[in-house]
């Protein structure tokens, strides 16, 4: 009698499997310039801890992609890299998370595929607006660009020739100037959320990126704020993926 039940047991274990896995959390990090996704590798070991599912691909160009990098790289061409991220792994049901840059780049995401996301985070990040770049957020003139920039690369004075991996690798300036395009009404409904690290005894309104919190309040976006400088996955990671874990499990 047994043997006529056991495929029928085999089966509840399969589906229940299935169904575990399918409820599993997925968390997509996109890091910020020069960056790359190594730099999220400790917050996604601390979250897989807590059975998330994480991804975090590198922009091209950048990181273990550097190879690829060329002055053509445009926002585009980043934000089609994590909508192909989405789609060839099947994600659905996503929490995105965007650092700095990686704002520009989960919103044009969101514009793209609203019905892959549940919701957006974005940490110390821009929030742009339809038709506006980097650059026009940031009131970047040409003096200034022409200051960072060499041969179409943005290359701040951290990122120095000769250096082991992993480390920061210059950015495509084209990044900064392409201006996105926000025309999806369906991405404007997203549940969203802003990060803002401040760097211990500062004041959250001399932040670097205190304006674009100004834009998630307006916005009617919660606003966290962290103690922590902008790169908190390297010296707050265990704060960041405890504020990250709050967000995420808030109904």
């Amino acid at each position: 009698m047994r043997l006529r039940y056991l495929p029928y047991a085999v089966l509840f274990f399969l589906c229940s499997e299935a169904f575990a896995q399918a409820k599993k959390p997925v968390v997509v990090f996109v890091h910020g310039a020069w960056g790359g996704g190594w730099a999220f590798k400790k917050v996604d070991s601390l979250l897989s801890e807590k059975s998330f599912t994480v991804y975090r691909p590198t922009l091209t160009g950048q990181g273990e992609r550097v190879h690829l990098a060329n002055k053509e790289i445009g926002l585009s061409t980043h934000i089609n890299d994590v909508v192909n991220t989405i789609l060839f792994e099947d994600l659905k049901d996503i929490i995105l998370v965007g650092h700095s840059y990686g704002g520009m780049v989960i919103s044009g995401v969101a514009d793209k595929l609203p019905s892959r996301i549940r919701q957006l985070v974005y940490l110390d990040a821009f929030v742009p607006n339809n038709g506006e770049s980097v650059t026009r957020i940031r009131n970047i003139g040409a003096d200034g660009l022409r200051e960072m920039s060499k041969d179409g690369f943005i290359i701040p004075e951290w990122v120095k020739p000769g250096q082991q991996p992993p480390v920061d690798v210059p950015h495509s300036l084209k990044t900064f100037t392409e201006r996105i395009v926000l025309e999806n009404p369906e991405a404007k409904n997203l549940k969203a959320t802003y990060i803002l690290t401040v760097d211990p005894g500062k004041k959250a309104s001399n932040d670097s990126f205190a304006a674009s919190a100004e834009r998630a309040r307006k916005r009617n976006w919660p606003v966290l704020q962290l103690e922590a400088d902008h790169n908190p996955q390297w010296t707050a990671p265990v704060a960041l993926a405890e504020m990250l874990l709050g967000v995420i499990n808030e109904r």
